[in-house]
């Protein structure tokens, strides 16, 4: 009896040890072999998975102007045109519109001119839109009403918000939605003269718009007038952010009226130019001139749901073919198909070579083809790049950690290497229509100005940074030299593949080899003596230049260490000025800033969308004229280029645009306020499950067209995850080996009792 006692005693506690070593084994096991991260439900749904590195700052389309925020406005709001998704190059067509309308010019009477007239005598310029009938917006509590007919989420209290941290915790139905009408893009254009949204494009479209600019200030008065009035009730103390907060100011847009922007009926709406401007129409697929419902401004102005981040910047309401339902912004994103979405089908027609490439397998289908797409937030490249692997993200880029193990060149050309062509992953290339640029500020002493000697110093700094070396070192070979502010694609380009595409201040043309070379370093010498600085020498002393980046880490470092060396080939001291991005755009705001590298990526394939950055008045720097702010980040002023751009920006794409867009390029070229840095080549990986995906530089509507093999995406997932048990095994019985020696000695304490 009392030996039984021992032995159970000893057995009780053994059995914790025991059996939480086997349930940490078993923990360990499920780890190693169950690494799917959806729920096994999913393994047969339609839905599409990606990621995200940065969570989307601005969703508001009158506020958004970045590419990691169009992807999801591309598919949730609904501009009147879009670029064809196939053909190239790039063709606009109707989106919400009927047709892209021509425009119509009026004499000083408002009497539409004879289409044989003059045109240059046209006073404005007229674009009628009409859009289709019955297209609606997403089911949102914005448009829900009660039996009265009043609506019935717009005076929330504190109750009706318990447990609502999303517009989609609020019960809505199928009817809660209303038609798109021409009213709705007038009043999205109103939202870009609005003083509290700081529209980007503003500048732009204050230029053209007749009454735009005298809208915004009759806006910006009434608002200041406001803010007075309630200063004056609230007495000191007063605290105007939490005041409006509280109490949001509406300027009661709906009620003005913009004289160049009018609703004509129900379906109708014209805008009204004040001098031609074709890039109008290109501008027009962009998410700034998409529907905004005036019923979304009235609901997410109610200070409960602003306080609940529950607004415009993260919960989006449009036409387009999905609708947001999830917004985690550091774990994940979801959209669901619009239910109401019933306007557009699959492309019926494309360019050389999409049929016998399958792209039109689904022609002539009702869009979008997929019913969900889920973005999760992966900080890191390796995890991103493994679960692309395993196949839970159905394509993927190419980090640079894995970019040897992943790409093979042969002459030149790239492909993928025998490891991804087993598993079947497609790969595509695409040049972008994009330029990264070294600039100078030309209102810097040292580096600006436009004399003979700071052209050439600027000329000889182009030619010792390098592109070609960057290109090759940094970006492992994908990039194009570039040659002038023009990127591939965009008209008026030329190819520097013949003597008249390349820049001839940097380069030479080798009649041997027939291709552009570079300028030698001793070139590049011979510039900077006859700039002031033999030897890197001037009046003052030795050359020092100060580049100021935003870059940091790693790889910035290698980058900051390579540059320096090729400053120092021409015996110029290069100083980093590393900051936070705060800082580095106050310098720029400021003009404080002496050499910087910045990118642009086209808004629309027209060359007026480039050459813009270098026009006089869209100087960044602001001075004391009040005017700046603008995407000129070199400060660069010609009158020969402005004139120039004038002409440019109103002519139509053919022969005589070409001579104007040559001689700006030629201008810039001379006076060298960038260094043509180079166009960024971009490598596309997607799982063959993946359809209709072909690259699109341009525009962000691409998902739309996608569909997916949910069945050959599982059979691939379950073929390539299988459960590895050797080395979970060989672990488990390392961990038993190693948890014997104090079994042992429990139960030898145990015996002793």
């Amino acid at each position: 009896m009392p030996e039984r006692q021992v032995r159970a005693g000893w057995y009780r506690p053994r059995s914790k040890a025991y059996w939480g070593m086997l349930l940490t084994s078993g923990l360990f096991l499920a780890g190693c072999l169950l690494n799917n991260p959806y729920p096994p439900g999913d393994a047969l749904s339609n839905t599409y998975y990606s990621s995200f590195g940065e969570s989307p700052k601005h969703l508001d389309p009158v506020r958004s102007y970045s590419s990691n925020e169009y992807v999801y406005l591309g598919i949730v709001y609904e501009p009147p045109f879009q670029y064809h998704y196939l053909k190239r190059p790039y063709e606009l067509v109707p989106l919400t519109a009927t047709a892209v309308p021509e425009p119509i010019y009026l004499d000083d009477k408002g009497i539409p001119l004879a289409k044989t007239a003059d045109r240059s005598a046209a006073k404005k310029i007229v674009y009628r839109i009409r859009i289709k009938p019955g297209i609606r917006f997403q089911k949102h509590p914005c448009f829900s009403r009660d039996a009265a007919g009043n609506y019935r989420y717009h005076h929330l209290t504190e109750e009706d918000l318990i447990d609502v941290n999303s517009p989609t915790d609020l019960a809505v139905t199928g009817e809660d939605t209303r038609e798109l009408v021409a009213n709705d893009y007038v009043y999205q254009m109103k939202r870009m003269a609005h003083p509290s949204l700081e529209c980007p494009i503003f500048q732009t479209m204050a230029q053209v718009v007749e009454g735009m600019s005298a809208f915004a200030k009759e806006l910006s008065q009434d608002l200041k007038e406001i803010r007075q009035k309630r200063a004056e009730e609230a007495g000191a103390g007063y605290n105007r952010e939490k005041d409006e907060q509280d109490n949001p100011i509406d300027l009661k847009l709906d009620e003005r009226d913009l004289a160049g922007v009018r609703v004509v009926d129900r379906y109708t709406y014209e805008v009204t130019l004040t001098r031609p401007y074709p890039q109008l129409l290109l501008w027009m697929t962009l998410p700034f001139f998409a529907p905004m419902p005036p019923e979304a401004e009235g609901f997410y102005r109610q200070p409960l749901l602003r306080q609940r981040n529950i607004d415009l910047q993260h919960w989006p309401v449009g036409t387009g073919p999905y609708r947001f339902e999830e917004y985690a912004s550091n774990q994940r994103i979801v959209l669901l198909k619009n239910e109401h979405f019933n306007h557009e089908t699959y492309p019926t027609a494309g360019a050389p070579g999409d049929r016998a490439a399958g792209l039109l397998a689904d022609a002539g289908k009702p869009l979008p083809l997929i019913d969900r797409i889920i973005f999760t937030c992966e900080k890191e490249d390796i995890p991103r790049w493994v679960k692309f692997l395993q196949g839970y993200y159905d394509a993927s880029g190419i980090p640079k950690s894995s970019f040897d193990k992943s790409i093979s060149f042969d002459k030149g050309q790239a492909d993928i290497t025998a490891e991804l062509k087993d598993k079947d992953i497609q790969f595509s290339t695409a040049v972008d229509p994009t330029i990264f640029y070294n600039g100078f500020n030309m209102l810097d002493p040292v580096v600006g100005g436009y004399t003979e000697k700071k052209r050439k110093l600027r000329q000889a700094i182009s030619i010792i940074w390098n592109s070609e070396d960057f290109i090759q070192i940094f970006r492992n070979g994908r990039g194009v030299p570039a040659m002038s502010p023009l990127a591939p694609g965009i008209f008026g380009y030329r190819s520097p593949t013949t003597p008249e595409g390349i820049n001839p201040q940097i380069y030479n043309w080798d009649v041997k080899k027939n291709r552009a070379v570079r300028k030698s370093v001793e070139e590049a010498k011979q510039l900077l003596a006859e700039a002031g600085y033999p030897g890197g020498i001037g009046e003052d002393g030795p050359l020092v230049l100060y580049y100021d980046t935003m870059s940091v880490g790693p790889d910035a470092m290698s980058y900051l260490t390579w540059l320096r060396k090729q400053f120092r080939k021409i015996d110029v001291q290069l100083q980093i000025r590393a900051t936070d991005y705060r800082q580095f755009q106050e310098k720029m705001d400021n003009g404080a800033a002496q050499l910087f590298s910045w990118g642009w990526h086209a808004d629309y394939p027209d060359p007026e969308n480039f050459l813009f950055l270098l026009y006089g008045p869209n100087r960044k720097a602001r001075g004391k004229d009040g005017k700046g702010g603008g995407e000129n980040a070199a400060n660069y002023e010609s009158e020969e280029f402005d004139r120039l751009f004038r002409e440019l920006e109103t002519m139509v794409n053919g022969p005589e645009r070409q001579k104007v867009i040559d001689k700006a390029v030629a201008v810039v070229r001379q006076d060298a306020p960038w260094v043509f840095h180079f166009h960024p080549v971009s490598f596309g990986l997607r799982h063959s499950w993946l359809r209709n995906s072909k690259p699109m530089t341009i525009g962000s509507t691409k998902l739309k067209y996608i569909r997916i093999d949910a069945g050959e995406r599982a059979g691939r997932r379950e073929e390539w995850n299988q459960p590895q048990w050797q080395w979970p095994a060989a672990i488990l019985g390392l961990l038993l080996v190693g948890s014997l020696p104090a079994i042992l000695s429990a139960r030898r304490r145990a015996q002793t009792l």
